[in-house]
C-alpha cells in the first residue's frame, strides 16, 4: 500500500487561502510570490506547478484583489503583497461584506414572523439544567442571582466556589440550610414559609441568573420530569432576576419584622395569598340560615 503523502508547510498555507476564498491556482502562485524576489510568469509557472496558459490570468486577477503587484515590463515581473497588508484588506472587506448582508437582511420581509424570536431552549432533565447553571456560574464575571432549596444548590457549590474565588459576588435566596460556604454579596434563607408550608417531598426548584444575560428557570415537581428553560436573552434574564430580587426582598423585610408582619398576615404570611378584595367581601350578602 502506497504511503500517504504528508501535507508540507507550503500545502497548509495553500489550504488556509483557499478557504479564505482564493482559488488553488491564485493560492499557489502568491505563495510562489512570497517564495521568490520578483517573478515572472513563467517562473511561478515552474516552480508552482501552475500550468503556463494559467499563470497570466491568475497573476492579472492577484493584481486585481490587491494581492500581487507588477513591478516589472519586458518581461512583466510580479512581486506578493505583505501578508499582513493582504489579511488586513481580506478583514475589512469581510466586515464590509457581513455589514451588507446584515442590513439587507434586516429589510427583508419575512412571511409569518412579524417578531424576532428569543434564544430559550426548553429545559426536559433537572440535573441537565443544574449541569448548564454550573457551567454559566462558572463563566461569570459580576454578579449571580440564585433562587434554590438546599438540594438543588448542592450541585452548584464548587462552581459558586470558583466564581467567588475571582471576584464575582452573589444574591442568594435559599430554602433549609445553605450546604456551602457564603459566598461574597447577599444570602438570605427564605425563613417567612418555614414551619407553615410543608414543600412537597420530591419537588425540585431552581432559578439562577448570570450577569443580567443568562438564566435558568426549572421546576420538577416529581423530582425526575422537569419542567423549564435556558436562555442567553437579557429580557428573559431580567424577568427571573426580578423574581429574585423581590423574593429576597421579602425575606430581608421578614427578618426585621417578624412579629408584625405575622400579626398583621398571619403565621408565614399566608394571608398575602388572599387575593380578594377587602371591600368585595365586606359588601357580600350574608347568607345563611337563621
Amino acid at each position: 500500500m502506497a504511503k500517504a503523502k504528508v501535507p508540507d508547510q507550503t500545502d497548509r498555507i495553500v489550504a488556509r487561502l483557499v478557504e479564505l476564498g482564493f482559488s488553488h491556482y491564485e493560492a499557489r502562485t502568491y505563495v510562489g510570490l512570497l517564495t521568490s524576489d520578483g517573478a515572472t510568469g513563467y517562473g511561478l509557472s515552474n516552480s508552482t506547478g501552475v500550468p503556463q496558459p494559467k499563470v497570466y490570468e491568475t497573476l492579472r486577477r492577484l493584481v486585481e484583489r490587491r494581492a500581487a503587484i507588477q513591478t516589472g515590463e519586458r518581461p512583466a515581473r510580479y512581486a506578493a503583497v505583505p501578508p499582513s497588508e493582504l489579511l488586513h484588506h481580506l478583514e475589512e472587506e469581510f466586515r464590509d461584506r457581513v455589514t451588507a448582508a446584515r442590513d439587507d437582511l434586516d429589510r427583508l420581509p419575512v412571511a409569518g414572523a412579524t417578531e424576532r424570536l428569543l434564544a430559550i431552549t426548553r429545559v426536559d432533565s433537572f440535573e441537565r439544567g443544574l449541569e448548564r447553571a454550573a457551567a454559566a456560574i462558572e463563566g461569570a464575571r459580576q454578579r449571580v442571582y440564585v433562587h434554590a432549596r438546599t438540594q438543588e444548590l448542592e450541585p452548584l457549590g464548587a462552581a459558586i466556589a470558583q466564581a467567588a474565588a475571582r471576584g464575582v459576588t452573589f444574591a442568594i435566596v435559599h430554602f433549609g440550610p445553605l450546604p456551602f460556604r457564603r459566598p461574597p454579596g447577599r444570602v438570605v434563607r427564605h425563613a417567612s414559609t418555614e414551619g407553615t408550608i410543608h414543600p412537597g417531598r420530591h419537588t425540585r426548584h431552581v432559578a439562577v441568573v448570570v450577569d443580567s444575560a443568562w438564566s435558568l428557570w426549572a421546576v420538577a415537581r416529581d423530582g425526575r420530569d422537569a419542567a423549564g428553560f435556558c436562555a442567553d436573552a437579557p429580557l428573559v434574564a431580567g424577568l427571573v432576576k426580578a423574581y429574585i430580587r423581590h423574593d429576597l426582598f421579602v425575606q430581608r423585610i421578614y427578618a426585621d419584622f417578624t412579629q408584625e408582619l405575622e400579626v398583621r398576615y398571619g403565621p408565614g404570611l399566608l394571608r398575602l395569598a388572599d387575593l380578594s378584595d377587602p371591600e368585595d367581601q365586606a359588601a357580600a350578602p350574608v347568607t345563611g340560615t337563621g
